[in-house]
């Protein structure tokens, strides 16, 4: 009995709590209301009701465009006001929703000034991309000529690197080139300030390999990627490479891809049917460059290796982002082109991918990578590998299969659940209403209990909501390209199945009545088992007839008036009594 009670304080304090909460989906602009009527009543009907809401609102729905015709969506100008007022009217009942046209805006690109010159970017349709993750808690590797904490990288994550070629931490840029990568993979994002940068919440780890002049050596670079994985990167971007194999740096690609670190390197700038070294081993992610056309860049190798082809720039265009000036050693936006260009922007979407779905492994990430991006269908020389890199689409193949927060948050909010106007105001059922029947029905059998002793089972259980609320928050689920009406009946009392079938706001006379209730004890009371689905169902029908005697007693040829009431209460009576007698001398065999 107390787990009871404070099931039912609980269901109490979530509807009030319902009430006063406006929730996020309540927040937005309009000035225009959709009124949705359900597609399966009759064309009389709608003009009926098209012609109440003129003459009662002075308002003329009009269909949205001739699109509309078939899913009857109409719109008309109004306010909050008459939004209430035409969820609490009778054209409720003919309708899937009555709900605010909500004036949507364009998202909003990042505000930093230079963005719009990152033409790069939007090719490969980052801002989708940005709609799901940012990188949070990934790190990247940039093994380069190092990496300076440029103005436009101060709010960019690092964590600690190391300067391979002159063996000490700071791992600073005195070339320019690792800066500018570094960039293109996190620059600081939305600070109002210079451009941005793909995962530009994830971390960088600045591992310097190259001198100022742009030269470094294999064991020197070896290092540097057991480093990295060491010291937790997820992914390496190496926009290095040459024409040498050795076994050394071979080994350390292979120890780092064990750890499960993506590694990504340039095909290389020499326009030759091959990739350069470290792109051309197996498990490097191989990058070739594209002009701002969408067509290989004229410098960028291709053919054996290439796995993905990504922005890398041309005379035409190239790759902005901050970075500082070897020759003054102060920071200063700058335009490359070349594959060390195209690279990073293969890295930064692999932090996007990671941070998407962490438990992908360096192979799914490629698999991922390969599968979004965009084929080219002419492609002899495999100039472009697996196609052209597309950052949104990688992202949602990313989670695909997966039910994250942002998913659900999604799918509540644009079902309407988040908003309790969308239960109260009559949008999929009366909350308050239906919460009553189902504690009515189930502390009537409760009272019941202690004159016909029986045991709870599921049969009973079931009869109780079957008969009393239905699964009425099923009357809220529309599934795109499915029929609606299931979940309108799984959704419905048996009381409200002769409104569904009917398409009529009021109750039918022979479903709201103990006819159907009197026919389920008579063919079920001889059953073990199903006779308590029939008194459950009994109970269940009494309660929800007496709360709509008070809630809403609209009964078809008896108007909503005394009449109706009288016919709600009378047979809500009989349903008791038929209850009491099927329980009458019952043991505790239920």
């Amino acid at each position: 009995m107390k787990k009871l009670l404070l099931l039912c304080l609980f269901i109490v304090g979530l509807g009030v709590a319902l009430v006063n909460f406006k929730g996020l989906a309540a927040k937005g602009d309009y000035n225009s209301i959709i009124v949705n009527f359900r597609e399966d009543i009759p064309s009389t009907v709608l003009s009926q009701q098209l012609e109440t809401i003129a003459q009662q609102y002075n308002q003329t729905p009009n269909l949205n465009s001739i699109f509309s015709i078939n899913e009857h969506i109409y719109t008309l100008n109004g306010d909050q006001k008459l939004l209430k007022e035409l969820r609490r009217s009778p054209i409720k009942q003919y309708v899937e929703s009555i709900e605010p046209n909500y004036i949507y805006q364009a998202f909003e690109v990042p505000n930093d000034p230079d963005y719009s010159k990152q033409w790069n970017f939007r090719s490969i349709n980052i801002e989708r991309a940005w709609e799901e993750t940012q990188g949070d808690g990934i790190t990247v590797a940039v093994i380069d000529t190092g990496v300076s904490k440029v103005p436009d990288l101060e709010e960019t994550a690092f964590v600690e690197g190391y300067d391979f070629v002159n063996d000490r931490i700071d791992a600073a840029d005195d070339n320019g080139h690792g800066t500018h990568v570094a960039g293109t993979i996190a620059q600081s994002t939305n600070n109002n300030y210079g451009v941005a940068g793909i995962a530009y919440k994830a971390k960088i780890m600045p591992l310097k390999v190259l001198t100022g002049g742009g030269g470094g050596t294999i064991t020197d670079i070896a290092e540097a990627i057991r480093f990295a994985a060491d010291h937790g990167a997820n992914v390496i971007n190496m926009s290095l490479g040459g024409g040498g194999d050795t076994q050394v740096l071979k080994e350390a690609i292979d120890y780092a891809y064990s750890k499960g670190v993506v590694i990504v390197a340039a095909a290389g700038n020499s326009n030759q049917n091959a990739a350069a070294y470290p792109a051309r081993y197996p498990h490097v992610i191989s990058v070739s460059a594209l002009d701002p056309t969408g067509k290989k860049a004229p410098y960028s190798n291709y053919g054996a290796g290439v796995d993905i082809s990504a922005p890398g720039g041309s005379p035409e265009g190239k790759i902005l982002q901050e970075t500082i000036d070897p020759d003054t050693n102060k920071p200063v936006f700058a335009e490359f082109q070349g594959t060390s260009m195209a690279a990073p922007h293969v890295a930064g979407v692999a932090a996007l991918i990671k941070a998407s779905n962490e438990k992908l492994e360096p192979e799914e990430v490629l698999k991922v990578l390969k599968q979004s991006s965009r084929q080219v269908k002419e492609d002899p020389f495999n100039h472009y590998g697996a196609g052209q890199l597309d950052a949104a689409t990688a992202v949602q193949l990313a989670i695909k299969g997966q039910i994250t927060f942002k998913d659900f948050f999604r799918w509540l909010r644009d079902s309407g659940y988040l908003n309790p106007r969308f239960w109260i105001d009559g949008g999929a059922a009366a909350l308050l209403p239906k919460i009553a029947m189902v504690l009515g029905s189930y502390l009537f059998a409760w009272f019941l209990r202690n004159y016909f002793p029986f045991n709870w089972t599921w049969p009973l259980s079931t009869g109780l909501i079957f008969g009393s609320s239905g699964l009425f928050f099923l009357r809220g689920f529309y599934i795109f390209d499915l029929p609606q009406w299931p979940f309108r009946v799984m959704g419905s009392s048996l009381p409200e199945l002769g409104n569904i079938i009917q398409g009529n706001p009021w109750f039918n006379p022979f479903f709201a009545s103990v006819i159907i209730p009197f026919c389920l004890i008579a063919l079920l009371l001889g059953h073990p088992q199903w006779k308590w689905f029939a008194i459950g169902t009994t109970v269940g029908v009494a309660v929800c007839l007496g709360a709509s005697a008070v809630f809403a007693p609209g009964v078809i040829w008896l108007g909503q008036d005394t009449l109706a009431r009288c016919f709600l209460g009378v047979n809500a009576l009989l349903c008791l009594g038929l209850a009491c007698l099927a329980m009458k001398g019952e043991e505790r065999t239920a």
